[in-house]
């Protein structure tokens, strides 16, 4: 049952990750002119931070390991148990940061950096749904 459910998980990561890409394009003009797309930006990359951890603790109680105390630590969890790689596992728990600048502080969201920084991270959120799909089998 498990098993399933982060298998439903990763697919819905990775249709977030297609939508923001297939968005992407001119970003800059768009997200600063355009309240509708900013919008729409802004709640696809807070579902793929959100389902990142999310998918990060299914996995952790698929495996019995114990559970996180914060968000940033269910990667840590990961990483030490070596279910994902723990170098990226360290690096990668910088979403947890992400998803709350999200949820709490998104207006005060810096164009360049959503547009430049953060949708290159999608390589990452990619790289961390195929690590977890090999470890869960």
């Amino acid at each position: 049952m498990i098993k399933e459910r982060i298998d439903q998980k990763a697919g819905r990561i990775l249709e977030y990750v297609r939508l923001v890409r297939g968005i992407q394009d001119d970003c800059l003009e768009r997200f600063s002119t355009d309240l509708i797309y900013r919008g729409a930006l802004l709640h696809y990359l807070y579902l793929i931070a959100d389902s990142c951890i999310s998918l990060a603790v299914l996995v952790i109680k698929h495996k019995s390991l114990r559970p996180p105390q914060t968000y940033a630590e269910a990667f840590d969890i990961l990483g030490a148990n070596r279910v994902i790689d723990p170098e990226f596992a360290y690096s990668f728990a910088k979403i947890a940061g992400f998803r709350n600048l999200l949820a709490h502080d998104y207006d005060v969201l810096d164009a360049q950096r959503i547009c430049s920084h953060l949708i290159s991270g999608l390589d990452e959120v990619e790289q961390y749904v195929l690590e977890i799909q090999q470890a869960a089998g």
